[in-house]
């Protein structure tokens, strides 16, 4: 006899009970709270490469991306953000590390949201040049810790990354922000590692209110990454961590990585943008 499977109705599904925390406002989306979970992607082309980049950015957002990362590594990246925003009307999120003019010519180029280290970036009146800009313009900061970045003295003391290092490592990086009066904050903690990325955002959801931004950073191709990058997220989201989610597969054409996190949403009901 024939066995019948009847099909999961996924509209029946319970979603997961969304951790508590403060939402974060970038343009005319908000992070965290009772906000649907962010899409976010990021793009692949040199930033100053306005015409390529300007397709990346339409091509991501018509796949159903609301938020993308933009590189900066230099001026003429920071200055290229002003004519991205008037081109494609996106929320973008400048990606800055170790010099804080960067963080500051994106700001005045338009940038919705900076992803920066404060602790990279030198002197205390450079975080604070930074941070009062941020305020003035009503931006965002996302901390990003990630597992093979460690810093020296932090892996020295826990004898490499762990959940406790890393998210020791966030904690540093949030207190210079707090320091200086500054709490639209977002916090991501990543590893290639499934179960250390998984440890690191548990005990990190204890310590913090802030919205936190997930993923597997360096997921791998094809299949497996695909995989592994279920696993991990779907873990956290069932636990209700994660506000914001990239999928991070080494794939080229960057659709893949916003289809497969949508349909990780998707299945488990979890309302997103």
């Amino acid at each position: 006899m024939k066995q019948r499977f009847e099909q999961i109705d996924e509209s029946k599904l319970s979603a997961p009970q969304r951790r508590k925390s403060l939402p974060v406002r970038v343009g005319d989306l908000f992070i965290g709270g009772n906000n649907p979970v962010v899409i976010q992607e990021m793009t692949t082309t040199h930033t100053s490469d306005i015409a390529k980049t300007v397709k990346q950015i339409n091509v991501l957002r018509e796949t159903g991306c609301r938020l993308v990362r933009i590189a900066v590594p230099d001026q003429h990246a920071a200055r290229a953000l002003f004519v991205l925003k008037r081109e494609t009307g996106m929320l973008l999120v400048a990606d800055i590390h170790f010099d804080f003019r960067l963080a500051l010519q994106s700001i005045e180029s338009g940038a919705d949201k900076l992803r920066l280290n404060p602790g990279n970036i030198g002197a205390a009146y450079k975080v604070r040049e930074v941070v009062a800009a941020a305020k003035d313009r009503g931006i965002p900061i996302r901390v990003g810790v990630n597992s093979g970045s460690l810093q020296r003295d932090i892996a020295d003391k826990y004898g490499g990354a762990t959940p406790e290092g890393l998210v020791e490592s966030a904690l540093r990086e949030v207190a210079l922000l707090e320091r200086e009066g500054f709490y639209a904050i977002v916090v991501s903690i990543k590893s290639p590692d499934i179960d250390l990325t998984l440890r690191a955002n548990r005990l990190l959801a204890e310590k913090v209110r802030y919205p936190l931004h997930i993923g597997i950073t360096e997921a791998g191709y094809g299949e497996e990454g695909k995989v592994r990058s279920i696993v991990g997220l779907s873990t956290l989201l069932l636990e209700g961590i994660g506000d914001t989610v990239r999928v991070s597969l080494t794939h080229p054409d960057r659709r893949e990585n916003i289809r497969v996190c949508r349909k990780v949403l998707q299945l488990l009901n979890i309302p997103h943008t």
